[in-house]
């Protein structure tokens, strides 16, 4: 199993509703994410706005070209696209970090 951990930035001013936009997660969503392989999947937000994402996949380039197929992902990278300061969608701007070290 692949551990990914990944770093994205959320604007001044949006933290609020990324959060409750992700309380509220749309169920076809969330079977997305599952079929296509991505698994104990979780995102950390710092309050100036600094989110760590951390999954578990197969194989993270296959589990997001699985991701990138999906009517339901296109909607949800479109809704979510403003809430990022990169320019690129936020699936799209997931640039593994490199492990130096895990304790198992």
């Amino acid at each position: 199993m692949q551990r990914v951990c990944f770093l994205l930035k959320v604007r001044e001013g949006r933290k609020d509703e990324y959060r409750e936009r992700h309380a509220a997660v749309w169920p076809d969503m969330l079977a997305a994410l599952s079929e296509a392989g991505w698994h104990n999947y979780s995102l950390f937000l710092r309050e100036d706005g600094l989110l760590v994402g951390y999954l578990e996949t197969e194989d993270f380039d296959a589990a997001r070209d699985a991701m990138a197929a999906t009517v339901v992902n296109a909607r949800w990278q479109r809704d979510m696209a403003g809430f990022f300061e990169q320019s690129e969608a936020a699936d799209e701007a997931m640039v593994p970090l490199t492990e130096v070290f895990h304790l198992a």
